[in-house]
């Protein structure tokens, strides 16, 4: 195998070439990875002050792995998380899921790997009042920009999983006739229904009290378990970030030992 240094690295918004392929290089180190991020940036400028909420961080999730990303307010987890699920654009660096880089694409091609290898599931919910938890569900699948994506991966009927978090008893009820905990248990049924390569779970604890946090996390491990669901969370509680399979703390947009 050749050294990295044989081959030029093209880096997002570098505006560079590259000189020699690198894809050997890249297949190699990307085999068997749901995420790989490599020397990853991500600044915010207003007016004249720049703010770098993610500094040069560097690592890898294995397939089937549940990884925990932990830090306090405001170290750039949320922000990690985004960026490896396209939601936003990093300074430099490069994110590849599953051996396909996300930062060398356009925007319609981000959305479409999204839509392949990607479910969301989100502190706020983001249930759509007027449906019912099994049309909250179903619209993931209403919504499909791409029939012949998701990696041939068949997808789940939406009845199922909503059995399978313990709602199968409530299909007809809308949002607001749910708890906030049941809300929850909605969209994680949501964002797996399309059967995602990679779930990521942006403190999907955080608004829910300990009863209801104990049951959502054996939510998420149950799926981890028995379907090898690549899961990645981010929280700031070290009760949650202890139920995964290995915790990076970030630090003032840095990952520490």
């Amino acid at each position: 195998m050749p050294s990295r240094n044989e081959y030029s690295i093209h880096c997002f918004n570098c505006g560079s070439k590259p000189v020699y392929s690198e894809h050997r290089f890249i297949s190699h180190q990307t085999e068997n990875k749901a995420v790989l991020v490599e020397g990853l940036s991500k600044e915010y400028t207003i007016g004249s002050s720049t703010t770098r909420v993610l500094k040069d961080i560097s690592f890898s999730v294995e397939d089937s792995e549940f990884l925990v990303l932990m830090g306090p307010s405001g170290s750039g987890k949320s922000t990690l998380l985004y960026l490896m699920g396209g939601l936003a654009r990093p300074t430099s660096g490069r994110i590849w899921l599953g051996g396909s880089e996300l930062t060398n694409r356009g925007d319609s091609q981000v959305t479409r790997l999204r839509h392949d290898k990607i479910g969301f599931v989100f502190q706020r919910f983001n249930l759509l009042s007027t449906l019912s938890a099994l049309d909250n569900v179903s619209v993931a699948l209403r919504l499909t920009l791409f029939p012949n994506g998701n990696g041939g991966r068949k997808m789940a009927r939406p009845e199922e999983l909503l059995s399978l978090v313990g709602l199968g008893n409530k299909l007809d009820h809308r949002p607001s006739e749910l708890s906030i905990g049941e809300q929850q248990r909605v969209a994680i049924a949501r964002a797996l229904v399309r059967r995602p390569a990679i779930l990521l779970a942006d403190e999907p604890t955080g608004s829910l009290d300990r009863d209801n946090t104990v049951k959502i996390l054996e939510i998420l491990k149950r799926f981890h378990r028995e379907q090898n669901q690549t899961i990645i969370m981010v929280t700031h509680d070290p009760a949650v970030a202890g139920q995964g399979d290995r915790i990076l703390h970030l630090i003032d947009g840095k990952i520490e030992s």
